[in-house]
């Protein structure tokens, strides 16, 4: 060998040294790796916790917002159910006075056009109230109803089953399911 390279080759001793420094820096490294991994597994840790509370207030605030808009719907809808049905009520009357005018018979060629024309608006009014959703209450030969017909008067009459209608004074209306005036009857039995 030549001197040359003697002077390049490494003893078996500055093998280890440098064995165990490349070893210690090594060493060194992936501590320092291990450290920075498990600061950014903590830092990962937290923002996952705070996306979980931040998604479960979402979820809560979009559950809560459904319950309103749901709430509110239904409360307007009440609202002008009860707006409706209050309108229909009062006007009832007119209706029941149309009604009384035409159990009038009339005497003379005047009197019968205007009973004509009673008749007329009676239909028209029927049919508005049948396009707002207003029904009449059929009590005539049904049985008694207490949610539907209130009884002002009672009669036995053996022709007839019991808790039979058997006269209507004034017609009741319902608006959907909702009774907005109850049938004034006679009952027999």
């Amino acid at each position: 060998m030549n001197e040359e390279n003697i002077k390049d080759t490494v003893t078996p001793e500055e093998t280890v040294a440098q064995d165990t420094k490349a070893s210690a820096k090594k060493d060194k490294v992936d501590k320092k790796l291990a450290k920075q991994v498990a600061e950014l597994e903590e830092k990962l840790a937290a923002k996952e916790a705070e996306l979980a509370e931040a998604n479960d207030k979402f979820m809560r605030l979009a559950a809560e917002y459904d319950n309103y808009r749901r709430r509110t719907t239904r409360e307007k809808e009440l609202m002008y159910g009860d707006g409706k049905a209050d309108a229909v009520e009062k006007i009832l009357p007119v209706l029941d006075n149309l009604d009384r005018a035409m159990a009038a018979e009339p005497e003379t060629a005047e009197a019968k056009q205007y009973h004509e024309g009673v008749k007329m608006t009676i239909r028209q009014f029927k049919e508005v109230m049948s396009k707002i959703g207003v029904v009449e209450i059929e009590a005539l030969g049904k049985e008694f109803d207490p949610n539907l017909h209130n009884a002002v008067m009672h009669v036995e009459d053996e022709t007839v089953g019991d808790n039979t209608v058997v006269e209507e004074f004034q017609k009741g209306y319902m608006l959907g399911d909702r009774v907005i005036r109850h049938s004034m009857v006679k009952v027999a039995n």
